[in-house]
């Protein structure tokens, strides 16, 4: 089910809130946009995923909202610089990314998930898993070797 969660950094200068479902398959609520992104977590093979080991939940814009500074952020973009990777200059910790992908519903955020601070293991544990195939570019299919994620 969709529930409010808290986010943050390590050292805390950056904090989020957002509407986020950690729930396993048969007890997610309806997805709030059409498309596989908002239907469970994700793990990337991406160059920039894969090197952050980011863990991450889409979540559509309007159910996100930063509690600290946007000054606070420091930013990162590549490739077609379409993602803005949004990490903490005090501590290091990619929080969250942000972009506007029409076939994705619009303007969307892809939380941390390491930086809730109020999810459980076991919610963590039994959220819904799906790979995908940045590296390749096939976002609709898993990576042959997922080992890595």
């Amino acid at each position: 089910m969709i529930q409010p969660r808290s986010g943050s950094c390590h050292c805390g200068s950056v904090r989020f809130r957002c509407q986020v479902d950690l729930a396993p398959h048969g007890e997610r609520s309806p997805q709030p946009r059409p498309g596989p992104w908002y239907a469970s977590t994700l793990r990337c093979n991406c160059s920039y995923c894969r090197k952050t080991r980011i863990w991450k939940a889409h979540v559509p814009a309007e159910a996100f909202a930063l509690r600290s500074d946007e000054a606070t952020l420091g930013r990162y973009r590549f490739g077609a610089c379409a993602i803005e990777h949004c990490f903490c200059p005090q501590c290091g910790v990619n929080t969250f990314s942000r972009a506007d992908f029409e076939v994705m519903g619009g303007p969307f955020v892809c939380v941390n998930l390491a930086c809730l601070d109020d999810a459980t293991p076991a919610e963590l544990a039994a959220a819904p898993l799906r790979y995908e195939d940045g590296a390749g570019d096939d976002w609709d299919s898993p990576p042959a070797v997922t080992a890595h994620l």
